[in-house]
C-alpha cells in the first residue's frame, strides 16, 4: 500500500467512521451530559428574549402601561446572569471534551503503534504516522467538541423557535419552514465539493510532513551533496500542490456561506412584507411582527451554523478516516487468542504464566520471502544448543539479517517453524520472546534523557548501582565519568551528543543490564573504531558466556572465538564450523577471511606511512 498516495474517494459522509469517533466522545459521558444541559438552557434563554421584547413593545410603547416595568427589568437581569452561567458552562465542558478526545485518540493510536509488526514500519512513511498523531487528531478533537456545541445549540434553538412561531402565526411560520428544503439541497451540493477538496489537501499534507521529516533526518547528506536547491524546488512543488488543493476547498466554503445568507435575507424580506400587511390589517400587533422578524433572523443563524458545522465535519472526515485507519490497523504478526489468554499481551502481560528460557534454538525447514516470488530463505535448517555463540557471515543479501528478524519474530516463516526450547515460538507470546531477547543494533538508538536513563531501559526497575555495574562491565564507565554530569549527563536527541562508539557502548551496557538468555548482535561493531572495538570485544566475551548468541559480523576478527560460524549465500548454508575448522577447509570462508585480512593489513600500513 502506498500511504502517500492513498485517497478516500467516497463522496458521502461515512457514518460508520463517525460512529466509531462518537464512541470515543462518549467515554466522557459526564462532560457530554453537562454540555447538553448547558446548551439546552442557553437555547431556551435565547428564545425568551424576542418574547420579552414583544411584550415591551406592546405594553410599554403601544399601550403606555408601566405597572410591570420593575418585574420586567428584574427578569431581564436574571436572564442575563443565567446567560453568563450557561455560556461559561458549555465553553468549559466543550474544552474538557476537546482535551479528552485528543488524549484518547492519541492514546489509542500510540497503543496501536506499539502492537504493530516490524513490517508496518518498513512500509509506512514516518510523515504519514506523525500527521495522524498530531495534526489529524488535534483537528478532529477541536471540530468534534466545538461542532457538538454548535450542533446541539442550533438544533435546539431551531426547534424551540419553530414551535413558538407556529403558536404566534401559522402563515408566517410556514414561509420560514418552506425555506428549509432549499437550504438543505444547497448544503448537500456544496458538502460534496468541500469534502473532496479537503480530502485531497490532507493527502498532500502527509507528503509535505514526510518531506519535513526527511529534510531534518538527511540534513548532513543534503549539505555534503550540495543539493539544497533541488530539495527546495521539490518541497516547493509539494507545498504548491497543497496550496492549490486547499484553495479549491476554501473557494467552495467561501461561496457556501454567502448563498445561505442570501436565502435567509430573502425570507426575512418576505416575512417583513407579509407581516407588515398583517399589521396594517390589524391581524397582528407591531410587537408580534418584531418578534417574528427577530425569530426569523435567529432561526437562520443556527442554519448558518449547521452549514458551517457540516463543512467542518466534511473537512474533519478526511482526518477521522485516517485516524481510525491507524487505530484499527492490525499487526501482521500477532498472538492467537489462546496464547493471549495464557500469557497476556504487550500492554497486559501475565508474568506469572511465563516460563523461563533455556536458550535452545532450532530452524526447521524454514522458508521465507518478504515479497511474493522473491524467496530469501529456502528450506533453511539450523540447530543451536543453549549457550552456543553463532556467527552469521556472508555477502550482502545472503540472508543474515533475515535469520535475525525471524528469530526475533519481527517476521514469521512463510513455511516451516522456529523452536525455542523445543517449542514453536508461536505458542508463546511475542512479549514473552522480546523480553527474553537482547538486541544490539548496528546503529544504536538512544532516547532523549540522561545516560542513566538510557542504560536503565534494559531493565526498568534496576537500581543506580546495577546500572553503573553494567556500564563498568562493558567498559563505558570511564568516558561516562568524564562527562560534565557523569551518569546524569544528557545524551541529546537520538544520542547526538555522543560519538558512534560511545552510543554503541551504552547499548551494550543496556543489553548486559537486561541479562538476556538469547543475545543478538547485528553488525554491532561495524561502526566502531578499532580502540572501541577492543573494549567492546573484551566485554562481549563476558557477555556471551553461557548465553545463546547470534552475531552478524562485518569484521571477521570479532567472531573468531565463536562456537559456530555459519557461512551463508542466497539463503543457504555453504559452510559451518569453528574458525579453525573453516580455515582448514580453505573454502568460501577462507577466501573471505583472507581478503579481509589483507585489506586490513594494507590499511594499517597506509596509516603508518
Amino acid at each position: 500500500m502506498n500511504f502517500e498516495e492513498q485517497e478516500f474517494k467516497e463522496e458521502k459522509v461515512n457514518f460508520n467512521t463517525w460512529k466509531k469517533i462518537l464512541k470515543t466522545v462518549l467515554k466522557s459521558k459526564k462532560n457530554v451530559t453537562l454540555l447538553i444541559i448547558f446548551v439546552v438552557g442557553l437555547a431556551l434563554l435565547e428564545s425568551l428574549t424576542p418574547l420579552l421584547n414583544k411584550y415591551a413593545i406592546d405594553t410599554f410603547f403601544k399601550a403606555k402601561e408601566f405597572d410591570t416595568f420593575v418585574p420586567f427589568v428584574i427578569i431581564n437581569i436574571v436572564i442575563a446572569v443565567l446567560f453568563g452561567f450557561t455560556i461559561w458552562g458549555f465553553i468549559y465542558q466543550a474544552g474538557k471534551i476537546e482535551v479528552s478526545v485528543n488524549y484518547e485518540l492519541r492514546k489509542q493510536s500510540f497503543e496501536t503503534l506499539q502492537r504493530l509488526s516490524f513490517s508496518y514500519f518498513d512500509k509506512t512513511p514516518q510523515g504519514w504516522v506523525m500527521a495522524r498523531m498530531t495534526s489529524d487528531s488535534r483537528r478532529l478533537a477541536n471540530i468534534i467538541s466545538w461542532g457538538l456545541v454548535d450542533f446541539l445549540w442550533s438544533g435546539m434553538i431551531m426547534l424551540v423557535i419553530l414551535v413558538i412561531m407556529f403558536i404566534m402565526n401559522v402563515k408566517l411560520a410556514l414561509i420560514v419552514t418552506l425555506t428549509i428544503p432549499v437550504m438543505a439541497v444547497t448544503a448537500i451540493y456544496f458538502r460534496r465539493k468541500i469534502l473532496l477538496g479537503y480530502r485531497e489537501s490532507r493527502k498532500i499534507n502527509s507528503q509535505v510532513t514526510a518531506s519535513y521529516n526527511e529534510s531534518f533526518m538527511g540534513a548532513k547528506t543534503t549539505k555534503s551533496l550540495a543539493i539544497e536547491k533541488e530539495n527546495s524546488l521539490e518541497f516547493m512543488e509539494k507545498t504548491h500542490s497543497l496550496k492549490r488543493a486547499s484553495m479549491r476547498a476554501i473557494l467552495f466554503s467561501a461561496i457556501f456561506s454567502p448563498i445561505m445568507l442570501m436565502i435567509s435575507y430573502i425570507v426575512i424580506g418576505v416575512i417583513s412584507y407579509e407581516g407588515g400587511s398583517d399589521v396594517l390589517g390589524v391581524v397582528i400587533s407591531v410587537g408580534t411582527l418584531y418578534a417574528f422578524v427577530e425569530y426569523t433572523i435567529r432561526f437562520f443563524d443556527p442554519i448558518m451554523q449547521i452549514a458551517r458545522i457540516l463543512a467542518q465535519f466534511q473537512q474533519a472526515q478526511a482526518s477521522a478516516e485516517r485516524v481510525i485507519q491507524l487505530i484499527e490497523t492490525k499487526p501482521e504478526i500477532h498472538d492467537t487468542d489462546e496464547v493471549i489468554e495464557k500469557y497476556g499481551d504487550l500492554l497486559s502481560p501475565k508474568y506469572e504464566n511465563w516460563e523461563p528460557i533455556v536458550g535452545d534454538v532450532s530452524f526447521n525447514n524454514v522458508t521465507f520471502q518478504y515479497i511474493d516470488n522473491e524467496v530469501i530463505l529456502d528450506n533453511f535448517n539450523l540447530k543451536v544448543k543453549a549457550g552456543t555463540s553463532v556467527a552469521l557471515v556472508g555477502h550482502t543479501g545472503s540472508g543474515k539479517t533475515t535469520i535475525i528478524n525471524l528469530l526475533s519474530r519481527f517476521y514469521e516463516p512463510t513455511k516451516g517453524e522456529i523452536l525455542i526450547d523445543n517449542k514453536n515460538y508461536k505458542e508463546r507470546s511475542l512479549h514473552w520472546l522480546h523480553k527474553r531477547l537482547g538486541y544490539v543494533l548496528q546503529s544504536p538508538h538512544l532516547f532523549s534523557g540522561t545516560v542513566m536513563e538510557n542504560i536503565r531501559y534494559g531493565k526498568l526497575d534496576a537500581t543506580d548501582e546495577e546500572v553503573i555495574n553494567a556500564a563498568k562491565a562493558i567498559g563505558a564507565d570511564g568516558f561516562i565519568k568524564e562527562m560534565e554530569k557523569g551518569y546524569q549527563s544528557e545524551v541529546g536527541e537520538g544520542g547526538n551528543k555522543l560519538s558512534i562508539g560511545q552510543k554503541q557502548l551504552l547499548s551494550f551496557a543496556r543489553a548486559i543490564l537486561a541479562d538476556p538468555r538469547i543475545l543478538i548482535l547485528d553488525e554491532a561493531t561495524s561502526s566502531i573504531d578499532s580502540e572501541s572495538e577492543r573494549v567492546i570485544q573484551k566485554a562481549t566475551d563476558t557477555l556471551l558466556k553461557d548465553r545463546t548468541s547470534f552475531i552478524v559480523a562485518h569484521r571477521l576478527s570479532t567472531i573468531v572465538n565463536s562456537d559456530l560460524i555459519v557461512y551463508l549465500s542466497s539463503g543457504k548454508i555453504i559452510e559451518q564450523g569453528t574458525h579453525k575448522e573453516l580455515l582448514a577447509k580453505r573454502g568460501a570462508y577462507f577466501e573471505l577471511y583472507k581478503r579481509q585480512f589483507l585489506t586490513e593489513r594494507e590499511q594499517q600500513i597506509e596509516k603508518h606511512i
